[in-house]
């Protein structure tokens, strides 16, 4: 049987072709795509490829979905035909040194998961048994889709440690940004949420609520305009990058406070290198953090929060486009003329 996928053939190189549709073998799982949706990861690799998530090209694509269960392979419990479904992009392998330490979401051994962008994908033995969650009645296809994003952020929302009154301050108001500005929120911190995209400013306010927002573009010294919204102008109990870019990162310990906390939460590219002012860490003792990626445990954590309608993550899709227009979704997501774009078969 064929099927109709988008194809990563290289950097900016991804092609909308028939492809035969993978039978699910034993443990796995054949899923009929409802909903796929665009991410920040998928156009960096668009742009320049990915170490991790394209081992050989072509390569499907995309990571973000879900859908209703079409066929399983043999020895598959607690799925059947008929099933809604929504799958995390990778599963721990449970054996290694990390998964012993339980840091599942840097186990040596990840099962990962891309080819959302298609009419079927196959969903691998370990994802099932691990990371494959039914979507609770009355869920819609679109919203389930968000478990994956909104795990990563459940991650770094939590070992962040924010509390109740709380000033936290979150630079980069991707998809990413405006959900943990969102989390921070039902944590009670004051949030307050810096950008440069109009339409990313106007999200901070009507789907994050966040206490302030700070177009960028408007200030030669942010910095300064961040202090004035803290206690007696002493910074951020909490700064979060969630840029990914080593001069923002740069930035953020110019906006904390002595004791507070800096989280690095967006990925830079392999190589890059920082230059931190190591007073600010050492007298003024500043906290790093970091987090990556998710855990089964976060996976569950975010399905639920959806379902129970704590975060009402369908604000964030501001564009819906045929799967035949991915490249074009893709594109309009990198430009900022779309927070998430919603992909349909």
């Amino acid at each position: 049987m064929k099927m109709k996928a988008i194809r990563y053939y290289g950097p900016l190189d991804i092609r909308y072709e028939d492809v035969d549709i993978k039978e699910p073998e034993e443990g796995e799982v054949l899923v009929k795509i409802q909903a796929a949706l665009t991410c920040g990861t998928d156009i960096k690799t668009f742009r320049r490829g990915h170490p991790v998530l394209i081992k050989k090209t072509p390569s499907g694509f995309g990571h973000e979905f879900s859908g209703i269960i079409e066929k399983t392979g043999k020895n598959v419990i607690g799925f059947q035909p008929g099933d809604r479904v929504v799958a995390a992009n990778s599963a721990p392998c449970g054996k290694c040194f990390f998964c012993q330490k339980k840091q599942y979401n840097l186990c040596e051994n990840l099962d990962l998961l891309n080819g959302a962008y298609a009419e079927y994908i196959t969903v691998p033995k370990r994802i099932v048994e691990k990371n494959l969650l039914k979507i609770p009645t009355g869920l819609s296809f679109e919203k389930a889709a968000f478990a994956e994003p909104l795990a990563n952020v459940v991650h770094g929302v939590e070992v962040t440690e924010i509390q109740p009154g709380d000033t936290v301050g979150v630079v980069g108001i991707g998809p990413i940004g405006l959900m943990f500005a969102k989390l921070a929120k039902l944590k009670g911190a004051k949030v307050i949420a810096a950008g440069r995209n109009p339409l990313k400013l106007q999200m901070a306010k009507e789907f994050a609520n966040c206490d302030e927002v700070i177009d960028l573009k408007k200030y030669t010294h942010p910095e300064k305009i961040f202090r004035s919204f803290t206690s007696e102008g002493r910074g951020l109990d909490v700064a979060v990058e969630c840029v990914g870019l080593p001069e923002i990162w740069e930035k953020m310990f110019e906006i904390v406070r002595k004791g507070g906390k800096v989280h690095l939460f967006g990925g830079c590219k392999s190589g890059t290198k920082v230059n931190i002012d190591t007073k600010r860490i050492h007298y003024d003792e500043v906290k790093i953090i970091s987090a990556f990626h998710h855990t089964p445990q976060y996976f569950r954590e975010a399905l639920e929060l959806i379902a129970n309608g704590h975060v009402d993550v369908t604000k964030l899709i501001t564009k819906k486009m045929s799967l035949s227009e991915a490249k074009e979704a893709i594109m309009t997501h990198e430009r900022g003329e779309a927070i998430k774009v919603l992909l349909t078969p």
